[in-house]
């Protein structure tokens, strides 16, 4: 019979036993569950709200029972519902009659609650360590190229030079910020629901602050109704993994655009890249390809539990079980995919001659041709036309800007002296821009110093 079998006088269908199961996927919340339980059960004995000896023999049987879950040795059970119900089960076959006193002053709500609380504080921390790793990649990958030059581009057009520590810099922005959103989700998911019960807490004096304290938690949640229906702190989680999983998408569009033949910036690794069963030639991209592709489903995720939970009254309602599996693989697609980006991206070989030979054919010093007649006293707007006129005839004649005489740039305006060639160089073009998220070294340096600085702080 059901734990909960008092009520009804027939069996649950096995259709339902089956659709109503829950075991198949919340049994990876075994730790947090008998954690918990142990947490409540001291709890219990220390209040008197059941015998110390029972008390006793709960926690050393859910201790011998969360040793033979990490050694594999238990089969959970279907008939048994979920993960809750499987542990309170065999608790009470292993030490009998005082493992029924174990759920005294909760419910299945309160406790499902609380394992997920537990469950996306853990996996907080766990983001949050990634995304340090990888940002870590970043940072020591954009100090060995400070000076190596590369276009910017808007419109996927050629701009302006920048160079690759800049450029790897954006990202490390990016990537701190979603580690500020982890941050934040794992605050969020720090608070003890248990207590709350079904819906309307419980007539026995719990020590609630007691619960919490053993289990690390930093505060209690102060309504009960709130307490077993909330699943904010999951999309937190969710929102912010959304974020990450873009982040991780642009980044790998960019590094499957570099690595094509027509831009050739970067080389995949063999060990990241995968070949064509027909094409012998093909070296493939799939590790990025992949984690761009996974993004969607993390998306999905985000939308399925915002969809779940905008039409449901308080408190408690079973819909609330579809929280877990979307939650869970959110969790492991950008653990995943966090983890092989790092790997790959370590092992990439970046191509700085053909970077900057890519600045180098592409107009990227117009802008500045521009500045340097209007620091010649040239108004800008005529400088921009002289310069838009000036390109024009570099596309016609098929000439880079530095590829004109003096006399060929004179043509377009009086102006034009010999020190334009070093005003207009790439490496000129970079150096100048030194102000604070600029693309000069000395910018750059400092950015990574604020940076690692960043790392080394907990919000």
């Amino acid at each position: 019979m059901k734990l909960w079998g008092g009520r009804f006088s027939k069996a649950t269908s096995g259709l339902v036993d089956d659709f109503h199961s829950s075991i198949s996927f919340d049994q990876r919340l075994y730790e947090q569950d008998i954690q918990g339980s142990i947490a409540h059960a001291v709890m219990l004995g220390e209040q008197g709200i059941i015998p110390e000896e029972d008390a006793r023999a709960i926690v050393q049987g859910l201790k011998e029972i969360l040793e033979d879950a990490r050694a594999g040795k238990i089969e959970w059970h279907v008939d048994a519902e979920d993960i809750h119900m499987n542990v309170e089960t065999l608790l009470t076959q292993r030490i009998g009659e005082a493992g029924k006193r174990l759920h005294t002053g909760r419910s299945r709500n309160d406790q499902v609650a609380l394992d997920m609380h537990m469950y996306a504080r853990e996996a907080c921390q766990d983001t949050v360590h990634m995304l340090e790793d990888l940002v870590g990649a970043l940072l020591d990958t954009a100090e060995k190229h400070l000076d190596t030059i590369m276009p910017g581009y808007t419109h996927m057009q050629k701009a302006q030079p920048i160079t690759l520590a800049h450029h790897l810099m954006a990202y490390v922005q990016m990537f701190l910020r979603d580690r500020e959103h982890f941050l934040q989700a794992g605050k969020a998911a720090d608070i003890m629901p248990l207590g709350s019960g079904a819906l309307a807490a419980t007539t026995y004096p719990l020590n609630r602050e007691r619960v919490a304290s053993l289990l690390g938690f930093s505060r209690i949640t102060l309504n009960s109704l709130d307490g077993v229906s909330d699943r904010d702190y999951l999309l937190d989680y969710m929102y912010a993994a959304s974020l990450t999983m873009m982040h991780l998408s642009r980044f790998c569009e960019e590094l499957i655009l570099w690595n094509t033949n027509e831009f050739h910036f970067v080389e995949m690794d063999d060990a990241f890249s995968t070949g064509s069963s027909i094409m012998p030639q093909k070296k493939n991209p799939d590790v990025a390809e992949l984690i761009r592709g996974k993004t969607g489903r993390v998306y999905g995720s985000l939308m399925g539990l915002l969809t779940t939970m905008k039409g449901l009254p308080l408190a408690y309602n079973k819909d609330m079980q579809e929280d877990k599996e979307g939650f869970f693989d959110c969790r492991d697609t950008v653990i995943k995919s966090l983890t092989v980006f790092t790997a790959m991206f370590r092992t990439l070989t970046f191509r700085t001659g053909d970077m900057l030979r890519g600045a180098d054919g592409g107009f990227t010093n117009a802008t500045d041709l521009a500045d340097y007649l209007v620091r010649k006293g040239v108004a800008f707007r005529d400088a921009h036309r002289i310069v838009g006129e000036l390109v024009a005839h570099c596309v016609k004649e098929n000439k880079a800007i530095l590829d004109l005489t003096l006399p060929e740039l004179q043509a377009f305006h009086p102006s034009f002296d010999a020190d334009v060639y070093d005003a207009i160089s790439m490496q000129t073009c970079v150096q100048k821009r030194n102000i604070p998220g600029g693309p000069a070294p000395e910018a750059v340096k400092a950015a990574i110093s604020q940076a690692r600085a960043m790392l080394d702080s907990r919000a």
